[in-house]
């Protein structure tokens, strides 16, 4: 399997899973205070929704290059 291949399994992958979960989450730690020894930190949850459209385009890039990536002149 070469490398066109591969990539557009993964771009379609890729593709379905966001349009399952529409984003993902993730925790940050961020350092509020620091006062000598003590030390005060915030974990803030942020979250990233991924477009419809890029699901969508993902799966439709990953699609056109596995069919045109057998077709060589």
């Amino acid at each position: 399997m070469n490398a066109v291949k591969i990539t557009a399994v993964i771009l379609i992958i890729g593709g379905v899973l966001a349009l399952m979960y529409g984003g993902f989450s993730y925790t940050k730690d961020t350092q509020q205070l620091k006062l000598g020894p003590i030390e005060l930190s915030v974990k803030e949850k942020e979250t990233v929704n991924v477009p419809v459209w890029a699901g969508v385009g993902a799966i439709l890039i990953g699609g056109a290059l596995l069919l045109f990536s057998n077709k060589k002149s």
